[in-house]
Protein backbone atom coordinates (compact mmCIF):
# COMPACT_ATOMS: atom_id res chain seq x y z
CA UNK A 1 0.00 0.00 0.00
CA UNK A 2 2.79 2.45 0.91
CA UNK A 3 4.65 1.70 -2.33
CA UNK A 4 1.42 2.26 -4.30
CA UNK A 5 0.82 5.62 -2.60
CA UNK A 6 4.39 6.78 -3.22
CA UNK A 7 4.03 5.79 -6.87
CA UNK A 8 0.85 7.91 -7.08
CA UNK A 9 2.71 10.89 -5.64
CA UNK A 10 5.66 10.39 -8.02
CA UNK A 11 3.37 10.31 -11.04
CA UNK A 12 1.44 13.36 -9.81
CA UNK A 13 4.65 15.33 -9.27
CA UNK A 14 6.27 14.22 -12.50
CA UNK A 15 6.02 17.64 -14.19
CA UNK A 16 7.47 19.43 -11.18
CA UNK A 17 10.30 16.94 -10.82
CA UNK A 18 11.26 17.10 -14.49
CA UNK A 19 10.97 20.86 -14.94
CA UNK A 20 12.52 22.08 -11.69
CA UNK A 21 13.75 19.51 -9.25
CA UNK A 22 15.31 17.45 -12.01
CA UNK A 23 17.96 20.16 -12.16
CA UNK A 24 18.78 19.46 -8.52
CA UNK A 25 19.40 15.80 -9.31
CA UNK A 26 21.79 16.74 -12.10
CA UNK A 27 23.80 18.88 -9.69
CA UNK A 28 23.76 16.22 -7.02
CA UNK A 29 25.39 13.92 -9.55
CA UNK A 30 28.50 16.05 -9.84
CA UNK A 31 31.48 14.78 -7.84
CA UNK A 32 33.48 18.01 -7.59
CA UNK A 33 32.01 19.72 -4.52
CA UNK A 34 33.77 23.03 -5.15
CA UNK A 35 32.54 26.48 -3.98
CA UNK A 36 31.12 27.01 -7.47
CA UNK A 37 29.23 23.74 -7.15
CA UNK A 38 27.47 24.86 -3.97
CA UNK A 39 26.69 28.29 -5.44
CA UNK A 40 25.14 26.66 -8.48
CA UNK A 41 23.17 24.22 -6.36
CA UNK A 42 21.79 27.10 -4.28
CA UNK A 43 20.68 28.86 -7.47
CA UNK A 44 18.88 25.72 -8.63
CA UNK A 45 17.17 25.32 -5.25
CA UNK A 46 15.88 28.90 -5.45
CA UNK A 47 14.69 28.39 -9.02
CA UNK A 48 12.82 25.26 -7.90
CA UNK A 49 10.37 27.42 -5.89
CA UNK A 50 12.10 26.67 -2.60
CA UNK A 51 12.83 30.37 -2.02
CA UNK A 52 16.09 32.11 -1.02
CA UNK A 53 15.87 31.79 2.78
CA UNK A 54 14.87 28.15 2.77
CA UNK A 55 17.47 27.36 0.10
CA UNK A 56 20.25 28.84 2.24
CA UNK A 57 19.19 26.83 5.28
CA UNK A 58 18.92 23.58 3.37
CA UNK A 59 22.22 24.18 1.60
CA UNK A 60 24.04 24.86 4.89
CA UNK A 61 22.74 21.59 6.37
CA UNK A 62 23.63 19.69 3.21
CA UNK A 63 27.17 21.07 3.13
CA UNK A 64 27.68 20.14 6.77
CA UNK A 65 26.50 16.60 6.09
CA UNK A 66 28.72 16.26 3.01
CA UNK A 67 31.74 17.51 4.95
CA UNK A 68 31.21 15.21 7.93
CA UNK A 69 30.42 12.12 5.87
CA UNK A 70 32.84 12.72 3.00
CA UNK A 71 30.01 12.37 0.51
CA UNK A 72 30.90 12.13 -3.16
CA UNK A 73 28.14 9.86 -4.51
CA UNK A 74 24.92 11.22 -6.00
CA UNK A 75 22.78 8.68 -4.17
CA UNK A 76 24.19 9.63 -0.77
CA UNK A 77 23.73 13.37 -1.30
CA UNK A 78 20.26 12.85 -2.73
CA UNK A 79 19.25 10.70 0.23
CA UNK A 80 20.60 13.32 2.65
CA UNK A 81 18.63 16.08 0.94
CA UNK A 82 15.46 14.01 1.06
CA UNK A 83 15.92 13.29 4.76
CA UNK A 84 16.65 16.94 5.60
CA UNK A 85 13.53 18.13 3.83
CA UNK A 86 11.27 15.41 5.22
CA UNK A 87 12.46 16.12 8.76
CA UNK A 88 11.72 19.83 8.30
CA UNK A 89 8.01 19.24 7.64
CA UNK A 90 5.63 18.82 10.57
CA UNK A 91 2.43 16.85 9.85
CA UNK A 92 -0.77 18.84 10.34
CA UNK A 93 -3.22 17.87 13.07
CA UNK A 94 -6.77 19.17 12.39
CA UNK A 95 -8.63 20.90 15.21
CA UNK A 96 -12.23 20.00 15.97
CA UNK A 97 -14.75 21.55 18.34
CA UNK A 98 -15.23 19.81 21.66
CA UNK A 99 -18.99 20.26 21.30
CA UNK A 100 -21.24 21.51 18.53
CA UNK A 101 -20.30 22.20 14.92
CA UNK A 102 -16.69 22.43 13.77
CA UNK A 103 -16.42 25.43 11.46
CA UNK A 104 -13.90 25.26 8.61
CA UNK A 105 -13.21 28.43 6.63
CA UNK A 106 -11.71 28.22 3.14
CA UNK A 107 -9.89 31.29 1.84
CA UNK A 108 -7.89 31.98 -1.29
CA UNK A 109 -7.72 34.02 -4.48
CA UNK A 110 -9.82 33.65 -7.62
CA UNK A 111 -9.44 30.33 -9.38
CA UNK A 112 -7.49 28.63 -6.62
CA UNK A 113 -10.00 25.79 -6.37
CA UNK A 114 -11.78 26.66 -3.11
CA UNK A 115 -15.26 25.53 -4.12
CA UNK A 116 -14.12 22.16 -5.46
CA UNK A 117 -11.96 21.73 -2.36
CA UNK A 118 -14.95 22.49 -0.12
CA UNK A 119 -16.90 19.77 -1.91
CA UNK A 120 -14.07 17.27 -1.54
CA UNK A 121 -13.70 18.03 2.16
CA UNK A 122 -17.44 17.62 2.58
CA UNK A 123 -17.26 14.24 0.89
CA UNK A 124 -14.38 13.16 3.17
CA UNK A 125 -16.35 14.03 6.27
CA UNK A 126 -19.44 12.30 4.89
CA UNK A 127 -17.42 9.10 4.57
CA UNK A 128 -16.60 9.48 8.27
CA UNK A 129 -20.32 9.53 9.04
CA UNK A 130 -20.48 13.24 9.87
CA UNK A 131 -23.37 15.58 9.10
CA UNK A 132 -22.04 18.39 6.88
CA UNK A 133 -23.36 21.82 5.86
CA UNK A 134 -22.02 24.17 3.18
CA UNK A 135 -22.09 27.98 3.43
CA UNK A 136 -21.90 29.75 0.07
CA UNK A 137 -20.28 32.98 1.26
CA UNK A 138 -18.86 33.95 -2.14
CA UNK A 139 -21.96 36.02 -2.77
CA UNK A 140 -20.43 38.31 -5.40
CA UNK A 141 -19.90 35.54 -7.93
CA UNK A 142 -23.10 33.74 -8.86
CA UNK A 143 -21.16 30.95 -10.55
CA UNK A 144 -19.48 30.08 -7.23
CA UNK A 145 -22.84 29.67 -5.49
CA UNK A 146 -24.19 27.63 -8.38
CA UNK A 147 -21.10 25.42 -8.42
CA UNK A 148 -21.35 24.74 -4.70
CA UNK A 149 -25.07 24.01 -5.06
CA UNK A 150 -24.34 21.48 -7.81
CA UNK A 151 -21.85 19.77 -5.51
CA UNK A 152 -24.35 19.94 -2.64
CA UNK A 153 -27.03 18.27 -4.74
CA UNK A 154 -24.59 15.62 -5.92
CA UNK A 155 -23.38 14.82 -2.40
CA UNK A 156 -26.65 15.32 -0.59
CA UNK A 157 -25.25 18.21 1.48
CA UNK A 158 -27.42 21.23 2.27
CA UNK A 159 -26.12 24.59 1.03
CA UNK A 160 -26.94 27.78 2.92
CA UNK A 161 -26.76 30.75 0.55
CA UNK A 162 -28.09 34.28 0.08
CA UNK A 163 -29.11 36.58 -2.72
CA UNK A 164 -26.43 37.50 -5.29
CA UNK A 165 -24.39 40.41 -3.96
CA UNK A 166 -25.69 40.03 -0.42
CA UNK A 167 -23.56 40.42 2.70
CA UNK A 168 -21.28 37.37 3.11
CA UNK A 169 -21.36 37.91 6.86
CA UNK A 170 -25.14 37.49 6.85
CA UNK A 171 -24.80 34.20 4.95
CA UNK A 172 -22.24 32.95 7.45
CA UNK A 173 -24.46 33.99 10.34
CA UNK A 174 -27.43 32.09 8.88
CA UNK A 175 -25.27 29.07 8.11
CA UNK A 176 -23.82 29.03 11.62
CA UNK A 177 -27.28 29.19 13.17
CA UNK A 178 -28.44 26.43 10.81
CA UNK A 179 -25.46 24.26 11.73
CA UNK A 180 -26.38 24.55 15.40
CA UNK A 181 -30.11 23.94 14.95
CA UNK A 182 -29.60 21.00 12.58
CA UNK A 183 -26.91 19.53 14.86
CA UNK A 184 -24.41 19.49 12.01
CA UNK A 185 -20.92 18.35 12.91
CA UNK A 186 -19.09 20.19 10.13
CA UNK A 187 -19.77 23.61 8.60
CA UNK A 188 -17.65 24.36 5.52
CA UNK A 189 -17.55 28.02 4.48
CA UNK A 190 -16.61 28.87 0.89
CA UNK A 191 -15.52 32.53 0.79
CA UNK A 192 -14.98 35.10 -1.92
CA UNK A 193 -11.95 34.54 -4.13
CA UNK A 194 -11.12 38.01 -5.35
CA UNK A 195 -7.48 39.03 -5.40
CA UNK A 196 -5.65 39.10 -2.08
CA UNK A 197 -4.24 42.59 -2.79
CA UNK A 198 -7.60 44.27 -2.08
CA UNK A 199 -7.70 45.61 1.49
CA UNK A 200 -11.51 45.82 1.60
CA UNK A 201 -11.89 42.17 0.71
CA UNK A 202 -9.49 41.14 3.47
CA UNK A 203 -11.55 43.24 5.87
CA UNK A 204 -14.56 41.29 4.64
CA UNK A 205 -12.87 38.00 5.54
CA UNK A 206 -12.02 39.36 8.97
CA UNK A 207 -15.71 40.18 9.39
CA UNK A 208 -16.65 36.60 8.48
CA UNK A 209 -14.26 35.44 11.21
CA UNK A 210 -15.97 37.65 13.77
CA UNK A 211 -19.45 36.50 12.76
CA UNK A 212 -18.45 32.84 13.14
CA UNK A 213 -17.13 33.44 16.63
CA UNK A 214 -20.27 35.29 17.75
CA UNK A 215 -22.52 32.38 16.82
CA UNK A 216 -20.27 29.38 17.52
CA UNK A 217 -17.68 29.51 20.27
CA UNK A 218 -14.11 29.10 18.99
CA UNK A 219 -15.10 29.31 15.32
CA UNK A 220 -13.63 29.09 12.82
CA UNK A 221 -11.81 26.11 14.24
CA UNK A 222 -9.75 25.64 11.09
CA UNK A 223 -8.87 28.26 8.47
CA UNK A 224 -7.45 26.73 5.33
CA UNK A 225 -5.79 28.69 2.55
CA UNK A 226 -6.38 27.00 -0.80
CA UNK A 227 -3.50 27.62 -3.20
CA UNK A 228 -3.29 26.67 -6.86
CA UNK A 229 0.02 24.81 -7.01
CA UNK A 230 0.60 26.00 -10.58
CA UNK A 231 1.15 29.58 -9.36
CA UNK A 232 4.62 28.81 -8.00
CA UNK A 233 6.21 31.58 -5.93
CA UNK A 234 3.06 33.69 -6.20
CA UNK A 235 1.47 31.07 -3.97
CA UNK A 236 4.07 31.88 -1.33
CA UNK A 237 3.13 35.57 -1.55
CA UNK A 238 -0.53 34.66 -1.13
CA UNK A 239 0.22 32.51 1.90
CA UNK A 240 2.25 35.28 3.52
CA UNK A 241 -0.45 37.91 2.92
CA UNK A 242 -3.42 35.83 4.08
CA UNK A 243 -1.53 34.69 7.18
CA UNK A 244 -0.75 38.27 8.13
CA UNK A 245 -4.27 39.51 7.47
CA UNK A 246 -6.62 36.84 8.79
CA UNK A 247 -4.45 34.04 10.16
CA UNK A 248 -4.15 30.68 8.45
CA UNK A 249 -3.93 27.30 10.18
CA UNK A 250 -2.85 25.24 7.19
CA UNK A 251 -2.62 25.20 3.42
CA UNK A 252 -4.40 23.03 0.89
CA UNK A 253 -2.47 22.63 -2.36
CA UNK A 254 -4.92 22.26 -5.24
CA UNK A 255 -4.07 21.08 -8.77
CA UNK A 256 -0.74 19.67 -7.61
CA UNK A 257 -0.84 16.90 -10.20
CA UNK A 258 -0.96 19.37 -13.09
CA UNK A 259 1.76 21.67 -11.85
CA UNK A 260 5.32 22.16 -13.02
CA UNK A 261 5.85 24.35 -9.94
CA UNK A 262 4.65 22.11 -7.13
CA UNK A 263 7.72 22.91 -5.07
CA UNK A 264 5.86 25.96 -3.77
CA UNK A 265 4.43 23.74 -1.03
CA UNK A 266 7.92 23.18 0.29
CA UNK A 267 8.63 26.92 0.13
CA UNK A 268 5.51 27.67 2.17
CA UNK A 269 6.53 25.19 4.84
CA UNK A 270 10.14 26.38 4.96
CA UNK A 271 9.59 30.14 4.72
CA UNK A 272 6.39 30.57 6.75
CA UNK A 273 6.24 27.48 8.94
CA UNK A 274 2.72 26.81 7.67
CA UNK A 275 1.70 23.15 7.55
CA UNK A 276 0.05 21.57 4.54
CA UNK A 277 -3.13 19.73 5.38
CA UNK A 278 -4.31 18.28 2.06
CA UNK A 279 -3.38 18.14 -1.62
CA UNK A 280 -5.45 17.80 -4.76
CA UNK A 281 -4.06 15.09 -7.03
CA UNK A 282 -6.87 14.61 -9.54
CA UNK A 283 -10.32 15.67 -10.74
CA UNK A 284 -12.66 13.38 -8.80
CA UNK A 285 -14.30 13.97 -5.44
CA UNK A 286 -12.00 11.34 -3.93
CA UNK A 287 -8.84 13.11 -5.10
CA UNK A 288 -8.17 15.23 -2.01
CA UNK A 289 -5.48 13.41 -0.04
CA UNK A 290 -3.89 13.89 3.34
CA UNK A 291 -0.55 15.58 2.89
CA UNK A 292 2.24 13.01 3.16
CA UNK A 293 5.63 14.73 3.72
CA UNK A 294 7.66 11.63 2.85
CA UNK A 295 5.77 10.87 -0.37
CA UNK A 296 5.81 14.55 -1.34
CA UNK A 297 9.57 14.99 -0.97
CA UNK A 298 10.35 11.65 -2.63
CA UNK A 299 8.00 12.63 -5.44
CA UNK A 300 9.95 15.84 -5.96
CA UNK A 301 13.41 14.33 -5.57
CA UNK A 302 13.55 10.82 -6.96
CA UNK A 303 16.15 9.48 -9.33
CA UNK A 304 15.45 7.91 -12.71
CA UNK A 305 16.61 4.65 -11.14
CA UNK A 306 13.68 4.81 -8.71
CA UNK A 307 11.21 5.96 -11.36
CA UNK A 308 12.01 3.01 -13.63
CA UNK A 309 11.48 0.38 -10.97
Amino acid sequence: MQAMQENTWRKSLDRTRRSAFGQILSFLGQSDLSPDYWDNLEAVLVQSDLGPQASQRVLADLRLFASKEGVIKREDLQSALQDLLIESIEPYQPVFADAGPTVILLAGVNGSGKTTTAARLGYRYQLQGKRVLFAAADTYRAAAVDQLQVWGDRLGIEVISGEPGSDPGAVVYSASEAAKSREAEILLIDTSGRMHTSHNLMAELEKVHRVCTRVISGAPHQTYLVIDATTGQNGLSQARFFTEQIGVDAVILAKLDGSARGGVGLAIVQELGLPIAYVGLGEKKEDLLDFNPTAYIKGLISSSRIENC
